[in-house]
């Protein structure tokens, strides 16, 4: 598949949203949260408690909705500040009751709207970039479809970063740099190319440590095999003491 192609497959329809992948994945133990405690609730983030083989864990993902209604009341995956504070909310409470977090990233970008900009969009962002660094909780992201700009690195300042074969990752969507670089949308693909978004470009990079194989038709196998990589990766991660999970995390940025 070309760069294009790829970001066509993650903007499909038909793909998983983060509300598939906590149902397929956590079933009925998941018990959503709402809330940032300052200004509302926002639904392009959902966000809660779930179980893990018997073990809670905290969930969280950015959900675009699947239809024109669904998108609309989740803003189409775009999050308002309050979203990230919901977030950050969630991750402290982690923390504080020493429960691994998940986040499922699937967003084209945050919200460029006035009203986010007025409450803070940029400072959020950067409050959970620097908050997240430090998390004494193990942290794993997870992009199932688009990962844009600001908006989904702030919820991906983890321990390990993966993603789904066909998920895209990249500082900004390939319309926004043909149109910035060469004044002509036409130029998407070549700017897809230039981006190096796909998961096979990020992990040659050393961005993300993981691809997660897609099958031709979303099954079973798909969440299964996710389940028991999550699984498996935080038992492992729970087992490092707080400061060399920190000092860890920090290294892998400081690497780019």
């Amino acid at each position: 598949m070309s760069a294009y192609d790829c970001v066509i497959a993650a903007r499909a329809n038909d793909r998983p949203t983060s509300i598939d992948y906590i149902t397929r994945i956590f079933g009925d133990s998941f018990f959503e949260l709402h809330g940032d405690r300052r200004f509302s609730d926002d639904k392009a983030v959902v966000g809660g408690i779930a179980e893990l083989n018997g073990e809670p864990i905290t969930v969280i993902g950015l959900e675009k909705g699947r239809n024109l209604k669904e998108r609309m009341y989740r803003n189409f995956g775009s999050s308002h500040p309050e979203g990230y504070r919901k977030a950050l909310r969630l991750m402290k409470q982690a923390e504080k009751f020493k429960r691994p977090v998940i986040c499922f990233v699937d967003t084209s970008g945050a919200y460029c709207g006035i009203g986010a900009e007025e409450r803070g969009q940029g400072q959020a962002i950067a409050e959970n970039l620097m908050e997240m660094m430090t998390l004494r909780t193990p942290i794993l992201s997870i992009f199932i479809g688009e990962g844009g700009s600001g908006g989904a690195l702030a919820l991906a300042v983890s321990d390990e970063v993966w993603m789904l074969e066909n998920a895209i990752y990249s500082v900004i969507s390939p319309e926004g740099c043909a149109s910035i670089l060469w004044k002509d949308s036409s130029k998407t693909a070549e700017a897809s190319e230039c981006l190096k978004l796909t998961s096979q470009d990020l992990f040659k990079l050393g961005v993300i440590e993981r691809i997660i194989r897609e099958p031709k038709d979303v099954d079973s196998k798909l969440f299964d095999s996710l389940k028991n990589l999550i699984a498996s990766t935080f038992e492992k991660k729970m087992a490092i003491a707080p400061e060399k999970l920190i000092e860890s995390r920090y290294n892998r940025f400081r690497k780019f």
